[in-house]
Order: structure tokens, then sequence, then C-alpha cells
């Protein structure tokens, strides 16, 4: 009778540790540390990423602001645990994830990124071949400005960003000079004011960006990519290649995050996603509310990001 008792209970508590296993709730709470670089596209991301960890999964989430390289130091740091969009930045990707293993990636976000050269629409109407590179430097004097001296003005933005532009310049012989704006918020003013007045401008520029869907932009044909011609970074004499921008996460995150790291992980939406929440950012909307306003209308997309 006694073994009888002994198994029963033995079962029972068999049966219960079971069962409290399987119906216990995954763990909640805790703080996500997300990198906010200084692009719109990215905040965009950020803030709807930063909104359902919050709403959905009841995390706190801090907004760490940096620049590219210092995200890939937060990382190492215990400052930052993700990253929501990297362009390529492989010298990091070498550093941090295959050296110090102290990141890895957590899969694509989506969008579909490109670098190069820009000039607003009405200078590739009025100039046609102003387009291709090999006829830049008969309008360089349409670009020179008190920052660029006898050279035509090549503007970038922040000195932080991924470019190759410097090398460029050198290395096709053109007679131009980079210069550098400090932000995105300053290149969209100056492609702007380009468009309005009609005045030159020749910059380094991406997408997915918003401006594009107000603005005209035309893009210059450099000599085109193959896969190692920018493998060494002083010699680079062809066009960016096209990014497929992922997700960068600290490798304490990713063992620790929980479903946290789940969502991150499934997080991915498209260029037009990105740039409807960025185009409300730049209306007046702050990126918060450009991203509550996004998920009210979007629950079929997000859904599935969701940890089961």
């Amino acid at each position: 009778m006694r073994r009888q008792l002994a198994g029963v209970a033995a079962a029972l508590l068999l049966l219960t540790a079971c069962s409290g296993e399987r119906e216990a709730p995954p763990p909640t709470g805790g703080t996500v540390k997300i990198a906010i670089n200084g692009w719109a596209g990215y905040e965009a991301s950020a803030a709807v990423l930063g909104r359902l960890l919050e709403q959905e999964l009841g995390y706190e989430v801090r907004r760490v602001e940096l620049n590219e390289a210092e995200s890939w130091e937060g990382l190492e740091k215990g400052t930052v645990d993700v990253i929501v969009e990297n362009w390529g930045r492989e010298a990091e990707k070498k550093t941090y994830i295959e050296e110090k293993k102290v990141a890895v990636s957590a899969g694509r976000n989506g969008n579909k990124g490109v670098i190069g050269w820009y000039v607003p629409q009405w200078m590739a109407d009025r100039y046609p071949d102003i387009t291709d590179w090999r006829k830049l430097n008969k309008y360089a004097h349409l670009f020179k400005t008190d920052k660029s001296g006898n050279f035509g003005q090549l503007l970038d933005g922040d000195a932080s960003y991924v470019t190759n532009d410097e090398a460029l310049v050198r290395n096709l012989g053109l007679d131009y000079k980079v210069v550098y704006a400090g932000s995105e918020k300053a290149l969209i003013k100056a492609a702007k004011l380009a468009t309005r007045r009609r005045t030159p401008l020749l910059m380094y520029f991406y997408e997915p960006q918003w401006l594009f869907t107000q603005i005209k932009l035309a893009k210059i044909n450099l000599p085109p990519y193959a896969i190692g011609c920018d493998a060494d970074a002083a010699k680079v004499a062809c066009d960016y290649p096209p990014y497929l921008l992922d997700k960068i996460v600290s490798r304490r995150f990713a063992d620790t995050g929980g479903r946290a790291y789940e969502l991150v992980r499934n997080f991915t939406w498209t260029n037009d996603q990105q740039n409807a929440v960025a185009d409300d950012m730049t209306g007046g909307l702050s990126a918060d509310q450009a991203a509550r306003k996004w998920i009210e209308a979007n629950k079929i997309v997000w859904k599935d990001w969701l940890p089961a």
C-alpha cells in the first residue's frame, strides 16, 4: 500500500512539475537599451520596435543616442542591447562579432539600402549627361562653394556615416572636394533649398528615405559595383553595394533577452513602411506619436513579430 501511495505521489509530483513548466508564462519586464542613430529612418524603426516592446511585452525601453561607431562600442560596454539598422559596417562586424564575440546579427530588418550621389531632378533635366560620372568634371564649376574652394563641392552628411566618397573623388580623378554637412537634417535642408531655388547641388544620400516622397532627386551613375571592388577602402573606384540592412544585438541580450530578443529578431518591414513613419515624424508628430499611429493601423503586420 505504501508503495502504491508513494507511486501515486511521485506521479502527481511529476505531473504537477510538468504542468507548471508548461503553463508558466514566459518572463516579461526588464530594460532594453536601443541605440538611436542620427537619421529619421533609423529613428522610425527604433520608435516602432520600442513602442511594441513597451506596449505589448511590458519592457522598459531606454533610447541611447549615439553615432554608428559608438553604437558598436556600446554593445561591448553594455550600454547598448540593440542596433536596429546596420549599414554594412564590415570592420565592426569583424571586430565585435568575429573577434571579440560580444555581438551577433539578429537577422535582416527588411529594409533595402541604397547609397549614392544625387542632384536635384531639375539639374538632370537641364543637363542630361550630368548623371554620368565621367561628365561631372565638365560641371564642377557649378558646384563650387566657399568651403570647396577651386573644386566642386560634394556634400556629405555626418562624417561617421558609411562613405567612400573621399576615395571615390580621388580615384576617379574628379575635380571635387567632399564637404561634411554634419547631419541628415543638413543634407535634407540643402536638397530642399536646391530644389526650391534651383541652385546646383551634388550630395551623398540614401534610401530608404522619406524625402523621396516629397522631392525628386536624380542618382549619379558611378562605375558599377562588383563584388570585391570596395575591398580596399583606399582604392575604391566603384559605386556603393546594395545593402540588405540587418539588426545587431549584444551577445548577452541574445542569450538572456527572452521575449524582447524574440521580438527584435522577428522585426522586419519594408522601405515604404519605414518611410511612412519617418514622413509623419517630419510632419509634426514625435517619433513615438508616429509609431503609435502606424501600430494602430498595421496590426496585421506587427502581430507576427510578437513571440508566441
